[in-house]
């Protein structure tokens, strides 16, 4: 063979390689074109809430204070998407938005329904007039509810309230067994103790051995009672000893 005849088979050759590369080339851009049409309509689809709405949210845990209409409320919006699209974080945001709501988990149950538990808060005490404690000595704010009247009545800053509750739980026990209870207590700026019994009767404790200084108000206490007088308040911020306030009678306050 000629060295002719062997450049045209080369170039014979070449050209073949050429077309199989631009062929190839093209059929794989139409292989990626394909995929990103299918991959838009894709999520198109799973973002359509005609095509894929939430059809339904089963929640689930004890609930006293949080109504079925206050959740439909805060996912109101959050219901506008579609199946997949939904923010399950979202979504649980918005339901410890809720006053009442301490946590709250959501997950997604196929095909159109998102499930949900709530934790609502426990609440133990009052605090500062218009909040509430939970178990865990946090301070959250909730509405008033019937049948909570009872609880004791905790007040101080509000960075205290673990401590505050602290000291109602062991002043309340040693109280309890001597046949008193306690119904508020407050901490002030300062971190002086206030008392309230059950009876009215106010127990100033100041900063230190707040204990002591209950267990000697509950030793004089019989000694108070012989008296023709009703105790108002009690001063037990002494090393030892104690003032007594007395309640004015109704011919004094005439």
């Amino acid at each position: 063979m000629g060295l002719a005849q062997k450049l045209v088979s080369v170039r014979q050759r070449l050209r073949r390689a050429n077309w199989y590369l631009i062929s190839g080339l093209g059929f794989l851009l139409l292989i990626l074109l394909g995929l990103a049409y299918a991959g838009w309509k894709l999520d198109l689809l799973l973002n359509d809430a005609d095509a894929l709405p939430i059809q339904a949210v089963a929640v689930k845990g004890e609930r006293r204070f949080t109504s079925d209409a206050e959740i439909r409320t805060a996912l109101q919006d959050l219901m506008a998407r579609s199946f997949f699209s939904a923010d399950v974080m979202e979504v649980q945001k918005a339901l410890e938005a809720l006053p009442w709501v301490y946590h709250a988990s959501v997950r997604r149950d196929w095909p159109a329904k998102l499930k949900v538990y709530l934790q609502e808060q426990s609440p133990v005490a009052h605090w500062n007039a218009t909040a509430w404690l939970n178990e865990h000595g946090e301070v959250f704010a909730a509405p008033q509810e019937p049948g909570l009247d009872t609880l004791p009545w905790l007040s101080g800053p509000d960075d205290r309230g673990v401590d505050v509750l602290t000291a109602y739980k062991q002043m309340e026990e040693l109280l309890r067994i001597n046949s008193f209870h306690l119904q508020k207590l407050h901490l002030s700026p300062r971190l002086a103790w206030e008392a309230e019994l059950g009876n009215g009767i106010v127990l100033d404790l100041g900063r230190e051995d707040k204990m002591s200084r209950i267990q000697r108000f509950i030793n004089v206490y019989p000694e108070l009672l012989k008296q023709d007088k009703s105790v108002a308040r009690v001063d037990l911020r002494y090393d030892t000893g104690l003032a007594v306030g007395w309640e004015a009678s109704q011919e004094e306050s005439q």
